[in-house]
């Protein structure tokens, strides 16, 4: 079974990437960029601006598509993530929902977070993150 999901690409005004701390499986405890399912009725937009607004209290403009990603998930279930930019347009930063922490990383600090499998590699060809060294290395 395919399971429709978006996340939302935001940066600040310094470059930096807005991420949230997974409060719950999938991904438990990994730093990803926000985002969930896609409700019935809702269009890929809406659901950006829900998920943000109930992850990291930020209302945002949902942009265009950045791109899109399977992940594996329990059993049959397939995650098909459709991640979009999108630009802060009020609200406040706050972990919420299944989020237990948001915050915004540089490009180097997203890659020295435990993040959710295939996130930085995702994030690199998309040309979100720069190319360069991983964790250093």
């Amino acid at each position: 079974m395919r399971v429709r999901c978006v996340g939302g690409i935001v940066r600040d005004g310094s470059g930096r990437l807005l991420l949230v701390k997974r409060g719950r499986p999938p991904g438990e405890g990994l730093w990803s960029i926000p985002g969930g399912r896609v409700e019935p009725g809702e269009d890929d937009a809406a659901a950006v601006a829900r998920e943000l607004r109930e992850e990291t209290g930020l209302d945002v403009a949902v942009g265009a598509l950045v791109g899109t990603v399977d992940r594996p998930g329990p059993g049959e279930v397939t995650y098909e993530i459709h991640d979009y930019a999108a630009a802060v347009t009020g609200g406040a930063l706050r972990a919420g929902d299944d989020a237990a922490e948001a915050r915004w990383a540089a490009p180097d600090e997203v890659r020295a977070l435990p993040t959710s499998p295939g996130l930085v590699d995702a994030l690199t060809s998309w040309n979100v993150l720069p190319r360069g060294a991983v964790n250093g290395a």
